[in-house]
């Protein structure tokens, strides 16, 4: 089962849950860069008060305009990005009781600012970054490395047959322009796939407006590893 999403910083819950859930994530590094998307920024969101939150946003720079694909997007000051990620990430986070893994994650993408400009890498790093202390275990692959066809949905299909994909795991925006037929071609089921909306549970709650940052300083890397579980287990049932 497939998953294939954009780099996004600090990913969200609800994005974290879905990669989680997959035996392989895809990145999509090979489409336009968006300003208002996740690729650069994200939203911390406070210890005991999640409604109060902040943006956590790398300037960046695209060096062909509006244009510009994902992987070709740099970081205006690397530097400068590098020094607000750990003060504001620090400043969210480091009260928790969990911080020691909040640092490991933290210590990562500090390493890939110290070595690359490349907003698609960083992105990347934090999410890797998160997965692994949560102990997922699955293939990670660049869609630029990968040939597929150029029309959106005929470039994800072209992406999960390339890699021997056998299900194609699809997130609530996804499911909103997809065309399943290219999938059908190659007999490639699409399964939806949403956290819950309607809950008690505050963890669910602010799953789509929150970076997984907060999440993970909540309630610590088992019990958010328990949660993620028990939601791939329900959508691997269907």
């Amino acid at each position: 089962m497939c998953a294939i999403h954009q780099p996004n910083l600090f990913l969200r819950l609800s994005t974290l849950a879905k990669l989680f859930a997959a035996d392989r994530w895809i990145v999509l590094d090979d489409v336009q860069f968006a300003r208002r998307d996740y690729q650069h920024r994200a939203r911390l969101a406070a210890l005991g008060d999640p409604g109060r939150q902040q943006w956590l946003t790398l300037p960046t720079h695209l060096p062909h305009g509006r244009p510009t694909l994902i992987s070709q997007a740099r970081l205006v000051d690397p530097g400068r990005s590098r020094r607000t990620v750990e003060l504001l990430v620090r400043q969210y986070y480091g009260r928790s009781s969990h911080w020691g893994v909040v640092s490991e994650v933290l210590d990562v993408v500090m390493d890939a600012l110290d070595t690359t400009d490349r907003v698609a890498g960083i992105a990347r790093t934090s999410s890797v970054a998160m997965l692994s202390v949560l102990g997922w275990a699955g293939e990670v692959l660049d869609s630029s490395g990968i040939p597929a066809r150029q029309s959106r949905s005929e470039r994800l299909a072209d992406l999960a047959v390339a890699t021997g994909s056998t299900h194609y795991l699809c997130g609530t925006g996804g499911l909103r322009y997809l065309d399943p037929d290219p999938f059908d071609a190659h007999g490639i089921p699409v399964v939806p796939f949403c956290v819950p909306a309607d809950t008690s549970d505050a963890l669910w709650r602010w799953a789509r407006r929150s970076s997984s940052l907060w999440a993970l300083s909540e309630i610590g890397p088992g019990a958010l590893a328990n949660h993620l579980a028990a939601q791939r287990e329900t959508f691997r049932r269907t």
